[in-house]
């Protein structure tokens, strides 16, 4: 990737898989635009959606929001194309590109990804002849930079790598807790894009908003070595600590988590060593946690045949695993989060969402435990 290119990026991203939203569930573009005010006067410019993001209103937000009313020059657009949701074919999966263009109004994408390549799903970009779409998006001017996100282990990312070595750029999943999750892999993950030279933009530096509510005796920690500090900022901090890190993208979903992210990483400095052993301490502690590692992507719910509300549901159930709530307030929780929706009880074991699943999570065996904790 071009030295310029790299040095107009910094080390936070915009995140727009989970924007502020209205009362009646539709994304508030007024407040997100004040975001991308506030994102762009800070002198960050990347900003990155997808296709499938709030079924397509993610895109459709940030054209509002930011295309209509900045020069083209002014930022960094990013978005993505998955074959293997929301298409049934090699023209319905490269459609996409199109789609996505006409939503955002951008003209051309600066980063355009294949989405979420894991165990499952990869072989699908082959089928489709993806990866030379890209590249003729490439030569055409479309896309100026090309890559994918990843979701899997170092051995599949290697081969990835290696059989597509003009890819510029990749997204991995990067936090401290998942450095060594034998699902996630994000230390060998970085190894491996390291070995092949490829810069990685971060995603889920704070897994879905876990980290920025850690258990009480991880918060502690981060305390006691600076109280007026969040959590989040510790978790944004090491991810873009890390070296070949092109950008940290952070899902941001109201104006407060705009600013407090803006006051650490406007003027990014790496965590000190002494930082570094406290996220370690931290590290262990959740590592002990029984908490469900859910990051409330949403990937599960596309195609739940019994509308389940699964990420709902295990925010509530991890109120009691993480939080030490009792069942009775638990139960209460979750009542309201299936009020009108499939329960827990109601799973047909079908396996969709635990193939479509970034952090692969075993969901059957775990709604089934929830369906039994929960329901009275």
């Amino acid at each position: 990737m071009e030295a310029k290119v790299l040095s107009q990026i910094k080390k936070l991203g915009f995140g727009l898989m989970r924007l502020p939203k209205n009362a009646d569930g539709s994304i508030d573009v007024e407040q997100t635009s004040k975001m991308v005010d506030m994102f762009l006067e800070a002198g960050c410019r990347y900003f990155d959606t997808a296709y499938v993001y709030d079924m397509g209103e993610s895109e459709k937000a940030i054209k509002k929001a930011l295309v209509d009313r900045y020069p083209r020059q002014d930022y960094f657009l990013a978005t993505k194309l998955n074959a293997w949701m929301q298409c049934t074919d090699e023209e319905s999966a490269k459609k996409q590109f199109y789609t996505s263009l006409e939503r955002t109004g951008a003209g051309y994408f600066d980063f355009y990804l294949l989405h979420a390549l894991q165990g499952e799903n990869f072989t699908k970009y082959d089928e489709y002849n993806i990866w030379e779409f890209a590249k003729e998006l490439k030569a055409q001017g479309l896309v100026k930079h090309y890559g994918f996100s990843f979701h899997a282990g170092p051995d599949l990312l290697d081969k990835l790598l290696t059989e597509h070595p003009d890819v510029d750029f990749i997204q991995l999943q990067v936090n401290y807790a998942d450095m060594d999750n034998p699902d996630v892999q994000s230390r060998a993950n970085m190894e491996v894009a390291r070995k092949h030279n490829k810069p990685f933009v971060v995603m889920e530096p704070v897994k879905g908003g876990s980290l920025a509510n850690p258990v009480p005796e991880a918060m502690e920690v981060f305390r006691d070595f600076d109280p007026d500090a969040s959590a989040a900022s510790w978790a944004i901090r090491f991810a873009a600590s890390q070296e070949g890190v092109l950008t940290v993208l952070s899902g941001m979903s109201n104006i407060e988590q705009m600013e407090d992210n803006l006051s650490y990483m406007k003027d990014f400095e790496p965590l000190s060593p002494a930082e570094m052993y406290a996220v370690e301490r931290v590290r262990k502690i959740i590592g002990a946690s029984k908490a469900i590692p859910c990051t409330a992507c949403r990937y599960c719910e596309e195609g739940c045949p019994m509308q389940i509300p699964i990420p709902e549901i295990f925010s509530a159930y991890n109120l009691y695993l993480r939080d030490g709530r009792s069942l009775d307030e638990v139960r209460t929780e979750y009542s309201l989060v299936t009020s009108g929706t499939g329960v827990a009880s109601s799973c047909i074991s079908c396996g969709q969402c635990e193939s479509a699943c970034p952090q692969q999570i075993g969901i059957i065996d775990l709604i089934a435990e929830c369906a039994d904790k929960l329901e009275v």
